[in-house]
């Protein structure tokens, strides 16, 4: 069985590229700027309490720990993203390096990146939501403010705003440049002042005791790297520096520089933001009867949190340490920045995630059905309609802290696919041209995927339980559907079903995403 010698060859996945190239005008800042506008979303407005849930103040260096992890990530991702500048992402990169099942696998785990990440960021824009309305008296049932695992029953806001993002998505709207830019300012002005009113009033108190959870369980998901785990979902989006190398100038210089400078900005808010947190208010993990902290996203944690005023039970953190301190009125602007700000990440997310799923469809690893084109807004709407509908779902019924967990699962697994490929590619085609090279490949390609397996491995088993579930079922999908339908399969059989003489398969390039 040739499963893993179905190798799509890197010239043929180039030839769309090569058709139109981009003009390289992005310099250092530009990146820079466009990494931290990428990064900042739901991970440190909402998985704060989630941080200190699992690792009490020591959630300082917890981001510090995932941030290494990504930047060293990033290094590996940018080489391939130079190299192979097309859609498709991670799955493109694999399937011209280790082959169609390991692409597979790679293109199934991006669903819990991008559209499980949606309902993720969909359910930390409910909570600010949530927290708003209360504000005006206008608060909702308790049973429709969260998912069932989180104390209610159907989480309406998450619900609506996933949907509401995807019926924008099929009539083909998209962020202008200016908007974008207008929200990442109001994004970090929103940080800024949440620095400004929580760093001074920290209390050395707050801070005791450090390690509340030490560094880790057996069991996963508790202590720093556990909450790095989930932290790790708060800098997902540096990628977006990383797929800009074809537009570089430069990329050897000014793609590390803007990685590493978005990383190393973003890193800088994120634990000052940590200190703020904790040193104004506490954060210390809510505790069972055996004096062990309760794992977030359970029945238990909910239990716990029944009536609690602690930052690790809030779902709006950022605004509810700031009214805990007297500031309403900011800790409102904050709630309203989140609102305002998240939904562009949603939409985001589920873009990827459409199109991903477009270019496995044109690959023939996914019916054809779902690469069709909208004939009036030339958006694919089909695979767009039945993954925000999915998006919506996972965001109604589960807690922000598992649907970022399991998210992270899919995206630690894919980077470790990609830090592998520029190994391999480094040895099995040496003078390839790289506009961007790894520095000391060698090193970093194997600390990265060490990194992602530590934090992989940190994560709770229920979600690891749910990765392995689904990869179990993409493994199924892929047998029944894939392996006989996708176009090298049908590149490898004749037109009476035996052997072809030709070797050269034949490539549908389709419509671009």
């Amino acid at each position: 069985m040739m499963l893993f010698q179905r190798v799509k060859p890197l010239d043929k996945i180039l030839e769309t590229a090569e058709k139109k190239a981009l003009k390289r005008q992005l310099g250092a800042f530009q990146l820079t700027m466009l990494g931290i506008g990428a990064i900042i979303g739901t991970g440190i407005f909402v998985l704060t309490a989630e941080a200190g849930q699992k690792a009490g103040p020591a959630m300082m260096i917890a981001f510090v720990i995932a941030a290494v992890v990504c930047a060293l990530a990033a290094l590996a991702y940018s080489e391939l993203a130079s190299m192979i500048p097309v859609s498709g992402s991670a799955y493109t990169y694999t399937y011209g390096v280790m082959g169609e099942a390991l692409a597979w696998t790679v293109g199934w785990a991006l669903v819990l990146e991008y559209a499980v990440a949606a309902g993720a960021v969909s359910v930390g824009w409910s909570g600010y939501m949530n927290g708003l309305l209360a504000s005006a008296g206008m608060e909702l049932p308790t049973a429709l403010k969260t998912g069932p695992m989180d104390g209610g029953a159907f989480n309406i806001l998450a619900f609506s705003i996933a949907l509401v993002v995807t019926g924008l998505l099929v009539l083909g709207t998209s962020k202008s440049a200016k908007v974008n830019a207008i929200l990442v300012l109001v994004k970090v002005v929103a940080l800024t002042a949440f620095i400004a009113i929580a760093v001074p009033a920290a209390k050395d108190v707050n801070f005791e005791p450090f390690f509340p959870t030490g560094w880790g369980s057996p069991l996963g998901g508790i202590g720093v790297l556990g909450a790095a785990a989930s932290i790790f979902f708060a800098y997902v989006g540096f990628d977006a520096v990383s797929t800009a190398a074809e537009e570089t100038k430069n990329p050897n210089r000014n793609i590390p520089i803007g990685l590493i400078g978005s990383l190393l900005v973003c890193t800088i808010f994120y634990m000052l933001v940590g200190y703020g947190a904790v040193g104004a208010i506490g954060s210390q993990p809510m505790l069972d009867a055996n004096g062990l902290a309760i794992h977030p996203g359970t029945p238990e944690m909910a239990a716990a949190c029944a009536g609690s005023e602690a930052l690790v039970c809030s779902k709006e953190p950022l605004a509810h340490v700031l009214k805990v301190l007297g500031f309403a009125g900011w800790g409102n602007a904050i709630g309203l920045a989140a609102a305002l700000a998240l939904p562009s990440v949603v939409l985001m997310m589920i873009y990827g995630q459409t199109r991903i799923f477009f270019t496995m469809s044109r690959d023939g690893l996914l019916p054809e059905a779902l690469s069709k084109v909208h004939p009036k807004f030339h958006t694919p709407h089909v695979v767009t309609m039945i993954t925000g509908v999915f998006v919506a779902l996972f965001a109604a019924m589960f807690p922000v802290g598992i649907l970022a967990d399991i998210s992270n699962s899919g995206t630690l697994f894919a980077f470790m696919a990609v830090s592998a490929g520029v190994l391999i590619l480094r040895k099995r085609e040496p003078n390839r041209p790289r506009p961007f090279r790894t520095p000391m490949a060698w090193v970093v390609c194997p600390l990265a995927i060490a990194g992602c397996l530590l934090l992989f491995l940190n994560l709770s088993l229920y979600t690891l339980a749910m990765f392995f579930g689904w990869a179990i079922l993409g493994f199924i999908v892929y047998a029944l559907y894939g392996y006989r339908n996708s176009e090298l399969a049908r590149g490898l059989k004749g037109p009476h079903g035996g052997p072809k003489i030709d070797p050269e398969p034949p490539f549908h390039e389709g419509p671009q995403a």
